[in-house]
């Protein structure tokens, strides 16, 4: 673990850090709904002299660091996401757990949030040892459409900046370490919506109708053959159908099923195929039983592919402040998905982890009983201003 006393920052600014992790954690928001969060963030930075944060997606912040020393001016964007989820939390032995039913922060953006926070204030205060620029966003809007990455990338938010860095809790990996890996680190996610159009009839005879059930429920077995028969075992590829509506009665031939599902896959090449073959398959599926089908896909975030130089330097740089034991060996990876895939489409990026298992705090994100230690909060915010400022220079 990085020395608490070779902190970037005051005993004020680790106080008020800690402080935004509870606050946003006691009174968490839903993505695209972080208006609370948007303005507890705003006047942290006014406090420490930090004006002129400008909005994006509505509910989001960024502010951009000036440095006055003379050299080369590069340009870091460094992102921290602050949205919580639907979920119960069920952490009693928390003082600022969640006081809003139904909702908390259980995939760690308080942290996130709160570390984007002090690098902010970190530059703030370094802007005389550095030339460039560091652009710091709070990010809305990880969780759920319209998604807040995607505003960064449509908006051109990147234009101009040499490099991105994202970061994320993780309690695969034991508390005070951190890791990276080149490559796809996570997967993309596109999603599907077919309309199934079949031909009402009775119950009793069948031959009279076309059963939007039975094509549906021969999509979902078709599907499935193009991951297992026309995907790389290595890619991680996953289709999953997660809802299906449809019928009338017990009594009737089905008319009509809407169903919505996900595509992931860790390759951006396979991505557009995963896509065609998903429609493929449906139309064919719905013509070989004499129906219609109409097969909507909406493109969501890209994979999330580290940089191989940056993680090498990031490595490093673990390695001199932290040692080598604190560099997580394994690879990585994660089944689900980033919008910080946005920002890596755009520039060079890496996308770390901090560790925080340890004994209470061992529950998995997107659970009611997921926890992260305040303790881990400074360290992995110096680690980060350490690491910029190397990028600055790079």
């Amino acid at each position: 673990m990085i020395n608490r006393s070779s902190s970037f920052l005051s005993d004020a600014e680790r106080d008020a850090v800690i402080e935004l992790r509870h606050a946003m954690h006691h009174e968490p928001e839903l993505s695209n709904a972080e208006w609370k969060t948007q303005e507890r963030i705003r006047g942290m930075l006014q406090q420490f002299g930090i004006d002129g944060a400008k909005v994006f997606h509505n509910t989001g912040l960024y502010v951009d660091i000036e440095g006055t020393a003379p050299g080369p001016k590069r340009s870091i964007a460094v992102r921290g996401d602050i949205d919580a989820l639907p979920i119960q939390e069920a952490r009693e032995d928390l003082s600022y757990r969640s006081q809003v039913d139904g909702v908390m922060h259980a995939c760690g953006h308080d942290m996130h949030g709160s570390i984007a926070l002090g690098i902010a204030l970190a530059f703030q205060r370094l802007r005389d040892n550095f030339a460039g620029t560091v652009r710091v966003f709070f990010q809305p809007a990880e969780e759920a459409e319209p998604l807040g990455g995607r505003t960064v990338e449509e908006n051109k938010l990147l234009d101009g900046f040499d490099r991105a860095v994202g970061f994320h809790v993780s309690p695969e990996i034991p508390a005070g370490m951190f890791g990276a890996c080149e490559g796809a680190v996570t997967k993309s996610a596109d999603g599907f919506k077919l309309n199934i159009t079949g031909k009402m009839a009775h119950g009793a005879a069948p031959h009279k109708g076309i059963d939007a059930i039975t094509i549906a429920a021969a999509f979902v077995n078709e599907v499935q053959k193009v991951i297992s028969r026309e995907m790389p075992t290595d890619d991680g590829a996953v289709v999953t159908v997660g809802t299906i509506h449809g019928g009338e009665a017990a009594n009737i031939i089905c008319q009509s099923v809407v169903m919505e599902g996900t595509i992931r896959t860790r390759s951006l090449e396979r991505r557009v195929l995963l896509s065609q073959r998903v429609r493929e398959v449906a139309e064919g599926v719905a013509a070989m039983h004499r129906g219609n089908v109409q097969c909507i896909i909406r493109t969501g975030e890209p994979p999330v592919i580290n940089d191989a130089e940056m993680v090498r330097r990031f490595q490093q740089l673990v390695h001199d402040t932290a040692g080598c034991d604190a560099y997580f060996k394994g690879r990585k990876e994660v089944a689900g998905s980033d919008d910080f895939g946005f920002y890596a489409a755009c520039v060079p990026s890496i996308y770390f982890w901090f560790g925080s298992r340890a004994p209470g705090n061992d529950s998995y994100v997107h659970t009611p009983t997921f926890g992260a230690s305040d303790d881990l909060i400074i360290p992995t915010t110096d680690l980060t201003v350490r690491y910029v400022l190397d990028l600055l220079k790079f």
